[in-house]
């Protein structure tokens, strides 16, 4: 069939292929999103999130997860490609770029001033693949992030676990 936009169907598939992301990333226990997680976000009342997907002879092989972004410099959205995968016995005939052309059509149909996304720098395969397609590294940003507990400090919210009872 090719690649489509997702649906609720789709949901326990696409788990199932960030399940194998993480464990090709060598990090198979950092996934802690549950399927309805995952169909909450895509399929809930606002969703914010999106995600395509290539079935290949009844199955789900790969899929992209993505959402849109803001840049003020350009006064434009852009799309966030989250995930890019396709299981590693269907590399090779084309889903990884017919996902990718899907998310530029929807980028230049609305108009969204860029298509982004991470890598990992031994990712070698792939940083070939993105380049083979004209993409270019940006190699003087560096990606910084907060997970939680460091959100909830500087929000200043106090975890009431850790809390001295004074204040519970």
């Amino acid at each position: 069939m090719g690649v489509r936009a997702a649906t609720r169907e789709d949901v326990h598939a696409i788990h199932a292929l960030i399940v194998a992301l993480a464990t090709y990333e060598r990090a198979p226990d950092s996934v802690i999103a549950t399927p309805d997680d995952l169909e909450r976000a895509l399929f809930g009342a606002s969703p914010s999130v999106f995600a395509h997907v290539v079935e290949h002879e009844g199955a789900i092989v790969g899929f992209a997860l993505w959402f849109t972004t803001y840049s003020t410099w350009l006064g434009k959205h852009g799309l966030w490609l989250e995930d890019l995968f396709v299981l590693p016995e269907h590399r090779g005939r084309g889903w990884g770029k017919a996902l990718l052309a899907e998310l530029a059509r929807i980028a230049h149909s609305r108009g969204y001033g860029r298509l982004e996304w991470n890598v990992l720098d031994w990712n070698e395969p792939a940083i070939a693949f993105y380049r083979s397609l004209g993409a270019s590294a940006l190699d003087a940003w560096t990606v910084h992030r907060l997970e939680e507990p460091a959100i909830a400090a500087l929000a200043g919210v106090v975890d009431q676990r850790s809390a001295p009872r004074s204040e519970r």
